[in-house]
Formats: structure tokens, sequence, C-alpha cells
């Protein structure tokens, strides 16, 4: 039998959780985007806020400045809910706005010289200690690993290894090619298994 890598248990918990955050899972938020295909934008925010959170921090922004930049992503999407398109996935869309809200972010911080690393504390009172521990640890190494990751290829592999879009999706979210999204796949998977394996080899010999 088969066994999985560190670096794949570590995704597939973290992916696998569908309640972190209050986010939904992709099958869930179907369900939710196919009864709701044009929501109010109170609606909206109340609805997918903590995806947009949880996706500012999986692209770099630091846990202390996500609301805010949480708050620009809704500006944004107030200005254009009308050219939201009721047939397409909800998530994809909002997640491009997280996209160029974090890429600018991320531009202004290394002009100031100042990047700051920090991991979620998630609270599941239904977990035991142990069980809990062992789940923000791998939630620590996979938020640390992705941080290592370039934009253009994180984004991909969000979208598409965390939250379960397909390559269409994700070429017409990010607007790129089908085939550039598989080759950022691919280079993405690679970073995030080198740095899984660094980071969990750093681990063992604390």
């Amino acid at each position: 039998m088969s066994r999985s890598t560190p670096s794949e248990g570590a995704v597939a918990d973290f992916v696998m959780d569908p309640d972190r955050d209050g986010q939904t899972s992709h099958v869930e938020g179907s369900i939710v985007e196919a009864t709701l295909p044009r929501p109010d934008f109170r609606t909206l925010f109340e609805l997918e806020v903590g995806y947009v959170l949880q996706t500012l921090r999986r692209l770099g922004v630091a846990r202390a400045d996500a609301e805010d930049m949480a708050h620009e992503v809704f500006l944004a999407v107030l200005e254009q809910l009308d050219s939201y398109d009721p047939s397409r996935p909800l998530k994809p869309w909002l997640f491009g706005f997280a996209f160029r809200i974090a890429s600018h972010y991320r531009r202004k911080a290394r002009r100031v010289n100042h990047e700051v690393h920090t991991v979620d504390s998630v609270v599941d009172r239904g977990d035991a200690p142990d069980a809990l521990l062992e789940r923000e640890r791998k939630r620590h190494l996979v938020q640390a690993a992705l941080d290592e990751i370039d934009l253009d290829r994180r984004a991909v592999f969000v979208l598409h290894d965390i939250d379960g879009f397909t390559g269409r999706e994700v070429a017409r979210t990010l607007a790129i090619p089908l085939g550039t999204v598989y080759s950022r796949l691919r280079l993405a998977r690679e970073d995030f298994s080198a740095k899984m394996r660094i980071l969990v080899a750093k681990r063992v010999l604390e």
C-alpha cells in the first residue's frame, strides 16, 4: 500500500476541512451559488468574507493586514457586482479580486522592505488537544511553504489544488492560457513539495 508524503498529507488536511475559517467546501459553495445566482452585496459579503480572508492569507497578505485588504476586495466587488455572470462559479470571480489586491499589497511591501510571515490560529473546540495541535502544525507548514512560492504560480496552485477548481476555471479567473495554467501548476507543485521537504526536515531536527 502506498504512503502519502508529508506534503501530500498536509495539503489533504488543509484542503479537506470544510469548516475552516467559515469557508464552505467547493461542492457546498457550488450549491450556494446555484441557489443564489446573483446575491445582493450584503449576502455575498456574509457568505464569502471567510473565503476572501483565507485566500488573501494564502496569497501572502499578513494576518494583521488581511482584514483591511478584504475590505478593499469587497469595495472592488461592490463596484463591479453588476458584471458578475451568475452562470460562472462565484469563488473564482472573487479570487480574481483577491489576487489583484494581494499583488498590489506584495509590491508595496517589497518597496518598504516589510515582509511579515504569520500563521492564522484556528480554534476548533471539537478536536482533542493533540489532534488540534497536529492540524495546526500541518497548517503552519502549508502556509510557510506557500509563502515561498512565486505569487503567479501560487495563485494557480491555490485555485486548482486547494480550492478545487478546474484548469479552465483557473485560466478564466487569472486571464491566462490553459497551457500556462498547467505549466505554472506543475512548477508550483514542484516548488511546494521541495519547500515542504525542507520544512519537515527542519521540524525533525528541532
